[in-house]
């Protein structure tokens, strides 16, 4: 369930308390008249089915009730009712494969922002892959793999070319190619530095490495796991399985490519630089294509059950505003 906190008008309360009764899925509604201080109004609370969530929350945005008042959303991981299961019977569809799209925009919005921190990390996690390839070390890619928060601007790309929204492609785009600009710039320097200090050589780069040669020998495979992984990282950012991300960010050959691509361009061996650029360009499309065609198909799924959400709602108008 989610739980619905608004802050409305008072003239307009009754609009919005008619639209959450005569919408399936939606219980537990309670208005506090004049308890809105700023901006001034009434407070309605409610909570909705997750899988009627994103119908609530789009009829209150064209009803404008983000510019005139407020609208708070919070997942309820517990609720003890009666009147809640049977709104979530009503519903069609389930709440695990529900699509918010408010949620996602403003998720990828956090996520897809060139800041410090992004940087930061997009670069440590660089850092630590360049080691890994020196030293052969499969943990060393691995880890760096989990640090790295590229996918974040590759939700948003896709999550922009879906719902068409300009400024959410340009901020994500801006935020992935600066961001591996900067992360393999550093990288450079970082590799000069570590040969400087004796820790880092060119045969180390040059050796047979069994366990990182893949990092810079981009094949077909390449491809076919990076829309495996864009599928099941925009699932997990659209559903409640938030926790698959961990398992998406260490599948595909990104950060590693880029740390070798930066200590294989410091070294001369272009080949390898040329070779990881490759593998990293075939990863990000792939993950991009998948997280675009992955929305899609939410996308008219969901509108499929929207219309059965409204069916529903004049089909059952015993279960409407109960609670």
């Amino acid at each position: 369930m989610l739980h619905l906190r608004l802050i409305v008008p008072s003239d307009r309360t009754e609009e919005v308390v008619g639209l959450l009764q005569g919408t399936v899925g939606t219980t537990h509604l309670v208005v506090y008249a004049g308890a809105a201080r700023d901006p001034e109004g009434d407070v309605v609370t409610c909570d909705v089915a997750r899988e009627a969530g994103d119908e609530v929350l789009g009829a209150l945005r064209a009803r404008g009730l983000d510019e005139s008042g407020a609208v708070s959303v919070t997942s309820v991981d517990l609720t003890l009712s009666r009147h809640a299961d049977r709104a979530e019977e009503a519903a069609p569809g389930e709440g695990a494969d529900a699509v918010l799209w408010e949620s996602l925009v403003e998720a990828t919005h956090e996520e897809s922002t060139l800041s410090l921190t992004y940087l930061a990390f997009l670069s440590l996690a660089t850092m630590i892959a360049a080691c890994g390839v020196i030293l052969d070390n499969a943990v060393l890619i691995v880890g760096a793999m989990a640090v790295g928060p590229e996918f974040g601007p590759l939700a948003g790309i896709s999550t922009a070319l879906v719902r068409r929204a300009p400024r959410l492609a340009v901020r994500s785009l801006v935020a992935l190619v600066v961001g591996f600009a900067v992360a393999m710039v550093l990288t450079a320097g970082f590799s000069y530095l570590m040969d400087a200090a004796g820790l880092f050589h060119e045969s180390m780069l040059k050796a047979h490495r069994p366990n990182t040669d893949f990092v810079w020998q981009p094949d077909r495979f390449s491809l076919v796991v990076a829309v495996l992984a864009g599928i099941a990282g925009i699932l997990s950012l659209t559903s409640s399985k938030s926790g698959a991300l961990v398992g998406v960010a260490i599948s595909v050959t990104t950060v590693p490519a880029a740390a070798n691509a930066a200590v294989a361009f410091v070294y001369g061996d272009y080949a390898q630089a040329v070779g990881s650029s490759e593998q990293l360009l075939v990863n990000l499309l792939g993950i991009l294509l998948a997280g675009v065609l992955t929305l899609l198909a939410q996308k008219a799924f969901w509108s499929g059950q929207r219309r059965r959400l409204r069916t529903a709602g004049r089909a059952l108008p015993q279960v409407r505003g109960r609670g």
